[in-house]
């Protein structure tokens, strides 16, 4: 169910018998490709099919299998709910672009097409400002251009099947030659034009108009495709494999100044110019046995002035948590995640964290520098971690989870343990003076702890050190004993964790771990759309691990477990 996916624009009701049929001459006119055949170069099996003619200036590419297999275990996956919203939306898709024009994929298209289709977007042209003023922002015009790629694994039967198809009932067509390539062109009546040509006789291009097919034949004479931009090729085959359901590439850089200019959605100069230094974000997308998983990676642009720094410090947090942990979040170094965030939110109005007013309102309810007193000696491996709390007795003053914060605060400097007991003993007086909590010290597994409790005599927070290097804290439910000692059941050791959790990026820069579904029973959601709460009841759990390869690429492995229906 691949083909169906032709395009995106619904305001211009394409015809692929048009274009299919205009195909079909394409392919019988060997003489014009005959150029291209004799000096072709090879298409790298890493990279996505057409990456050779696919201009630069693409904001986005995807490639999507052409096996029904794989689509068939996709439909596999999930809930009889989601099952049935896949199934529904295929078969609108295959009605509308194939049974509604004659077609079937399997008889009609699958014989011929290769392993994989390419769909890829084209940027606006370039249009001079309007002297005068719209009437509403929504009347701006905003169209990129479609490619569709499609290799031709057998030429002989692609010709016969497609000259087999239906006759023309409405429109014209007319051949237009560009730098001695034929390019068919057919309009219906309504106005709309789809172009196509045959490039090598091992590509046919559909677009949404000539230009885009002339800079696909650019792209492909002048070697100015996506596949020779600089980091596209090396990176891009580090998350290859065979045979994947999916593959996609994004330009960072200009699909973020287009979005700058998208009317209501305009980006902060400030993010923009963080997002410029990026280059690409690729990826594979596979269908396993339990699940789906993506491999990624991103870059930095060559001219980029900012470089990643290679530390991949996470991946023992786990082993601290016990094995009824819902969620964990790990990293490498809080400081320098705080100061990455800070760079590239200053000055955006969508950043879920104002930098300057989380100062400011540390400092307001602490009287502690943020920096300074805090993340000053926060340099070493952290998590975020909810552990629920199996011992409640249904008391409204309890809760359902604690909220666990854990930090490595030594890196090998003298006196970074005693900045760590300041900062907790100035945190204690405030908390006594200022908002009358009783601080209690108390010993948990042979431990030395201090309790937080409200002057409402709730256990608010717990505090302590885990062993000399890593201090913790603990919020809401009374989890400290879960977690000092340390468990004999730890999360790590779990089934779930390990076959969720990616291995391969090791050492690893952070690592994340959900389980969904004992989360969802736990913690009900009230959701408004159907839709949304069947994708949750759908995921059993989600593993995410990156790793920093150089001072300018990341790697993410991503799997997600997901129900498969009955």
């Amino acid at each position: 169910m691949t083909l169906p996916i032709v395009s995106e624009k619904k305001k211009k009701k394409r015809s692929l018998v048009l274009t299919l049929s205009a195909a079909a001459l394409l392919i019988g006119v060997g003489s014009f490709a005959h150029w291209f055949f004799t000096q072709g170069r090879p298409f790298s099996r890493s990279l996505p099919v057409g990456a050779n003619i696919i201009p630069q200036d693409a904001l986005f590419a995807v490639s999507l299998t052409t096996d029904t297999k794989q689509w068939q275990k996709l439909r596999e996956f999930g809930t009889p709910e989601t099952q049935k919203e896949l199934d529904k939306n295929l078969v609108q898709l295959r009605d509308r672009w194939l049974t509604n024009n004659g077609y079937n994929f399997e008889k009609d298209i699958q014989p011929w097409v290769g392993d994989e289709v390419t769909i890829a977007v084209l940027p606006p042209p370039v249009v001079k400002p309007v002297l005068k003023p719209v009437a509403t922002e929504a009347n701006i015009p905003y169209e990129q251009s479609m490619v569709m790629v499609l290799p031709i694994k057998n030429p002989a039967i692609a010709k016969k099947m497609l000259a087999q198809s239906q006759t023309l009932k409405q429109g014209k067509s007319t051949e237009l030659t560009y730098r001695g390539i034929a390019i068919k062109q057919t309009e219906g009546k309504a106005g709309e034009k789809l172009s196509a040509t045959l490039i090598n006789q091992q590509l046919l291009v559909i677009t949404d108009n000539a230009k885009a097919t002339e800079k696909t034949i650019d792209a492909y004479k002048n070697q100015t495709s996506v596949a020779t931009l600089v980091g596209f090729a090396e990176n891009f085959s580090k998350t290859s494999s065979y045979q994947p359901f999916a593959q996609f590439y994004i330009n960072v850089p200009l699909a973020a100044k287009i979005a700058a200019t998208a009317p209501n959605r305009r980006l902060p100069v400030q993010v923009l110019a963080q997002l410029q230094n990026n280059q690409g974000l690729a990826g594979t997308l596979n269908l396993e046995s339990e699940g789906v998983r993506l491999k990624g990676i991103s870059w930095l642009s060559p001219n980029s002035q900012r470089v990643l720094a290679v530390e991949n410090k996470a991946g023992s947090m786990q082993n601290r948590l016990p094995s009824e942990t819902l969620m964990m979040l790990s990293g490498s170094n809080l400081k320098r995640l705080w100061a990455d965030y800070v760079s590239t939110s200053g000055g955006n109005p969508l950043a879920p964290i104002k930098p300057e007013e989380l100062r400011r309102g540390v400092k307001s309810l602490t009287n502690l520098d943020l920096d300074q007193d805090l993340l000053s000696w926060m340099k070493g491996e952290f998590s975020v971690s909810v552990i629920p709390n199996t011992s409640r007795d249904g008391s409204p003053d309890n809760f359902r989870a604690g909220l666990v914060f854990m930090v490595k605060v030594s890196d090998g400097k003298a006196g970074v343990r005693q900045s760590a007991e300041t900062a907790l003993q100035n945190l204690d007086d405030v908390l006594k003076n200022q908002y009358q909590f009783k601080v209690e010290s108390a010993t948990v597994g042979g431990k030395p702890v201090v309790n937080w409790i409200s002057p409402f005599g709730t256990l608010t927070a717990t505090h302590g050190w885990l062993d000399d290097n890593v201090v913790f804290f603990g919020f809401g439910a009374p989890i400290s004993d879960k977690i000092v000692p340390k468990p004999n059941n730890t999360l790590a050791n779990t089934l779930r964790f390990q076959q969720t959790v990616p291995k391969e990026l090791n050492p690893a820069k952070g690592q994340f771990f959900l389980d969904m579904e004992r989360t969802v029973k736990s913690f009900p959601l009230n959701l408004e759309s159907p839709g949304q709460q069947a994708l949750l009841s759908a995921i059993q759990t989600i593993g995410i691990t990156t790793a920093v390869n150089d001072n300018r690429s990341q790697e993410y492995d991503i799997f997600v477990e997901l129900k498969k229906g009955k």
